[in-house]
C-alpha cells in the first residue's frame, strides 16, 4: 500500500496544479507554441531539401511576374538573375586561395599594369591601411564603372574596359592591407573583378561637372582628337560616349561630340560668358548643346592619368627644400599639388601613419633620405630652420587656419571638431597659444631662411596653374604644361574637408580679433621689408 501511495502523492500534485485555472490556460498555451515551432522548423528544413520545393518558388514568381515581364524581358531577366544569385551556394571566383567575394563581382584574372599607361584608366584610390576587395569593388560600383582592379595590396584602380594583357594569377600573390586573407594583385599587377551593377545605379556613368562655355579652338582636330556626330545629341549622349573612349572632357558643340583631355591648345583657362553657347540640344530640350564657335564643356569621371606616377628621385638631392608651414595652412593639399605636377613624392619632418596610408609614399623616408622632392615641417626654431638649403614657404589667413588646425586636432585630417570643443574651453585656450605661433613661424623663416619662395594659400587655390607652375620651378625642375592641366582637373586629392558642417557662428570674439589682426600687420609688414608682395586682401582687418 505504501509504494501505491507514494505514486498517486505526484499524481494529485499535477491535478492540483492544472486545477488552478489561469496556470493551467497559460501551461496549455505555452505547450501548443512549442510543438508548433517544432512542426515549422522540421517542415522548413524538409522543404529547403526537397526535391520541389525550389521549383515551387520560381514557379511562384515566374507567375507573379508574368504580366510585367510580357512589356519589358529585359527588366525580368535582371530580376530572375538577381533571384538565381541569392540562391547560389558559395561559388568562389578566381584563384583557389581566395575567399569567397561578393556574388554581384566575378574575378576575371590577373594583368599586367604599367604606371605609364594604366590597364584601367578610370579613377583610383589608395589605402595602405585598410583596403579591401569589398571596398574597392563598392568604390568603383558606386561611380558606375564596369571592372574594379587592386594592385599592391592597397592601390584600387576602375574602369569600363581592360587595356592590358592579361598575366598568371600567380604572379597577383600579395594581401589585402585590410584584410589579409585575400589577395590584392601584386607589383604591376592588378586583379581585375567584372561588376554586375545594381539597379540602384541608375546612370551607367554618373553625373559629370560642368566646366563651362569656351570659344573653340585653333586646332580643334589636334586639341580634341575624337569627335562623332550624334543623333538627337544630348548631354548624357555625349559624356557616355567620352567616358567609354576613357576621356576626362565631353565636348558639346551642335550636333557634334568631341571627346579628350585638357592640354595647351584647349586649356579650359578662358572662359566664356554661357549666354554664346546657348543652343538647344536635339535630344533634351532644356540643356545647351553649343555651336560650331563655342563649345559647352564637361568634365567626366574618367581619370586624367598623365600625372598620376609618382616615383622617389632616381638620385640623391643635394639640396634639402623644406615646404614649411603653419599646421592647418594648407600643407598636405600642397604636397598632393606637387606630387601630381612633379611625378616625385614629397617627404616629412614628422610621420603621419595615416598620410603614409593615403598614399604619400615618402612618409616613412628619414627626412634627410634625399630621395623626395621636398620635406614638409611645421618647425620655425632657428637649428630647424637652417637645417635647409631653401624653403616653399606657405601662408594662409590665420582665421582660416586656425580653425582648420583645430578641426584637425580635434576631428582628424578631414573631420571636424565637435560643437562641444568650440564653446566649451578648447578653443578660446588653441587661440591664445596658436594665434602668436601663426606669427612667429612665418616670422622666423623669414629671418633664418636661406632661400624663402613665398606661396599664400588663397593664391594658389585662385590661380593654380600659375602658382604651381612656379613652385615647381623653384624647385628645379622642368615644367611639364600638360602635367599641370592634368592636376588643375584633380586638384583636391584626399584631403579637403568637405565643408558641410561650417559653424553657424562666429567662434572668434572681439578680444581674439584683436590680437590677430595686430599679428596680420606685422606678418604684412615684415614680407613687404623684404621686397615681397604682402598679405592677401582678405587677411586685413576691415
Amino acid at each position: 500500500v505504501a509504494p501505491e501511495a507514494s505514486m498517486a502523492k505526484p499524481l494529485l500534485k499535477i491535478q492540483r496544479y492544472f486545477r488552478r485555472k489561469p496556470v493551467r490556460f497559460f501551461s496549455l498555451i505555452l505547450l501548443y507554441l512549442t510543438a508548433g515551432s517544432l512542426v515549422f522548423l522540421h517542415a522548413g528544413f524538409v522543404g529547403d531539401n526537397g526535391p520541389g520545393a525550389r521549383g515551387g518558388r520560381d514557379s511562384l514568381i515566374a507567375s507573379e511576374m508574368g504580366s510585367w515581364a510580357s512589356s519589358d524581358t529585359r527588366g525580368l531577366g535582371l530580376m530572375s538573375r538577381v533571384f538565381k544569385e541569392k540562391r547560389r551556394s558559395g561559388r568562389r571566383f578566381g584563384p583557389p586561395w581566395m575567399k569567397k567575394t561578393r556574388q554581384e563581382a566575378k574575378y576575371i584574372g590577373c594583368y599586367i599594369d604599367d604606371t605609364q599607361k594604366r590597364a584601367l584608366r578610370g579613377v583610383s584610390f589608395f589605402d595602405y591601411k585598410k583596403m579591401t576587395v569589398f571596398r574597392c569593388q563598392d568604390n568603383c560600383a558606386e561611380r558606375g564603372y564596369m571592372f574594379a582592379g587592386l594592385e599592391f595590396g592597397a592601390e584600387c584602380y576602375c574602369g569600363h574596359k581592360i587595356q592590358a594583357p592579361n598575366a598568371s594569377d600567380s604572379e597577383c600573390n600579395m594581401e589585402c592591407k585590410g584584410e589579409k586573407s585575400n589577395v590584392c594583385g601584386g607589383p604591376n599587377r592588378l586583379s581585375i573583378y567584372r561588376l554586375e551593377l545594381s539597379q540602384e545605379s541608375a546612370r551607367r556613368y554618373g553625373s559629370a561637372i560642368f566646366k563651362g562655355c569656351f570659344h573653340r579652338p585653333d586646332n580643334v582636330t589636334l586639341a580634341l582628337p575624337f569627335s562623332a556626330v550624334i543623333q538627337n545629341m544630348s548631354v548624357d549622349k555625349c559624356v557616355d560616349m567620352c567616358t567609354e573612349r576613357e576621356k576626362s572632357l565631353a565636348v558639346l558643340a551642335g550636333d557634334r561630340c568631341y571627346c579628350g583631355f585638357p592640354t595647351p591648345l584647349f586649356s579650359l583657362h578662358e572662359l566664356e560668358d554661357e549666354g554664346m553657347c546657348l543652343n538647344r540640344c536635339q535630344g533634351e530640350e532644356f540643356e545647351s548643346c553649343g555651336n560650331d564657335k563655342y563649345f559647352v564643356v564637361y568634365q567626366t569621371q574618367v581619370q586624367d592619368n598623365r600625372c598620376m606616377d609618382r616615383h622617389f628621385l632616381p638620385t640623391r638631392a643635394k639640396q634639402l627644400v623644406a615646404l614649411a608651414s603653419f599646421p592647418g595652412a594648407g600643407n598636405t593639399w600642397a604636397r598632393h599639388l606637387i606630387e601630381l605636377a612633379t611625378g616625385f613624392y614629397t617627404g616629412s619632418y614628422y610621420f603621419d601613419g595615416s598620410l603614409y596610408n593615403k598614399g604619400f609614399k615618402g612618409e616613412r623616408d628619414h627626412w634627410r633620405s634625399g630621395r623626395t622632392m621636398c620635406i614638409k615641417t611645421h618647425e620655425s626654431g632657428r637649428k630647424e630652420i637652417e637645417a635647409f638649403d631653401s624653403s616653399i614657404l606657405m601662408i594662409r589667413n590665420p582665421y582660416k587656419a586656425l580653425m582648420a588646425e583645430f578641426n584637425r586636432k580635434y576631428g582628424g585630417h578631414i573631420g571636424f571638431a565637435s560643437q562641444a570643443h568650440w564653446r566649451g574651453k578648447e578653443w578660446p585656450e588653441f587661440v591664445k597659444n596658436y594665434a602668436p605661433w601663426w606669427a612667429s613661424h612665418t616670422l622666423d623663416w623669414l629671418h633664418y631662411g636661406r632661400n624663402v619662395h613665398v606661396v599664400h594659400f588663397e593664391d594658389l587655390k585662385r590661380d593654380l596653374f600659375t602658382k604651381l607652375k612656379g613652385m615647381v620651378e623653384f624647385l628645379g625642375l622642368k615644367v611639364s604644361e600638360d602635367r599641370l592641366l592634368c592636376v588643375e582637373g584633380q586638384k583636391d586629392g584626399n584631403f579637403k574637408r568637405s565643408g558641410l558642417r561650417k559653424l553657424e557662428y562666429d567662434p572668434y570674439t572681439p578680444e581674439m580679433r584683436s590680437n590677430i589682426n595686430e599679428l596680420i600687420r606685422t606678418v604684412d609688414a615684415a614680407l613687404k621689408k623684404r621686397n615681397m608682395s604682402g598679405v592677401p586682401e582678405e587677411y586685413m582687418p576691415r
